[in-house]
């Protein structure tokens, strides 16, 4: 059993360790397709990976890690405007990464010996966009009163449309490519790491 847990930790231990790799080191974390909107991230990969492994209490926890760093980033030093006025509000920046790991763990606890993949694919897909829905329904919330600088960040200081929709539009692309990324790439990681994983547990 403690050996057991030892391996647990070792294993939580290397996570962290790629989740400060991502978000500090430039390009790795964070990828900047469109200037002036939020980086599309490769973190929620990360966090579905690391819920499948080890539980939805562990994606919960690595995506609350991720959501606390993403403030301190917004603070100093962020990618853009967007990011600089939305992630700055713990609730839009904590709330939506640690509800990305609790949902890619629950999806994973799914998995049984057959459609191992499918279930991954979806706690890769539906993990990623459990972060982009909050952050777009948060912010709208949020900023619904006094939308004005968040717009203009956005370039859409003239537009006259819900605050709910504009926001899906703006961030929605960054949403699906972030999905369509976990989702291809969490079974395809976590599949062997899984093998391995359970044959050294055992």
């Amino acid at each position: 059993m403690n050996h057991n847990k030892t391996q647990r930790l070792a294993i939580a231990a290397i996570f962290i360790a790629i989740i400060i790799i991502q978000i500090f080191v430039p390009y790795v974390g964070y990828l900047t397709i469109i200037p002036g909107l939020p980086a599309i991230t490769t973190l929620p990969l990360t966090l579905a990976i690391a819920g499948s492994l080890l539980g939805p209490k562990f994606g919960f926890s690595l995506g609350l890690f991720w959501g606390i760093l993403s403030m301190v980033l917004a603070y100093t030093q962020p990618s853009s405007m967007v990011s600089l006025i939305l992630f700055r509000n713990p609730l839009i920046a904590i709330l939506p990464r640690a509800g990305a790991g609790l949902v890619a763990g629950l999806i994973g606890m799914f998995s049984k010996n057959k459609g191992q993949s499918v279930i991954y694919v979806l706690a890769g897909i539906l993990g990623a966009l459990t972060n982009t829905i909050l952050v777009v329904c948060l912010s709208s919330l949020i900023f619904m009163t006094h939308p004005e600088a968040l717009l203009n960040a956005l370039g859409q200081a003239h537009n006259n449309g819900t605050l709910i929709w504009i926001l899906l539009v703006a961030l929605g692309t960054n949403g699906i490519l972030e999905a369509i990324f976990a989702g291809i790439f969490t079974p395809i990681i976590v599949l062997p790491l899984q093998k391995v994983f359970t044959r050294r547990m055992h």
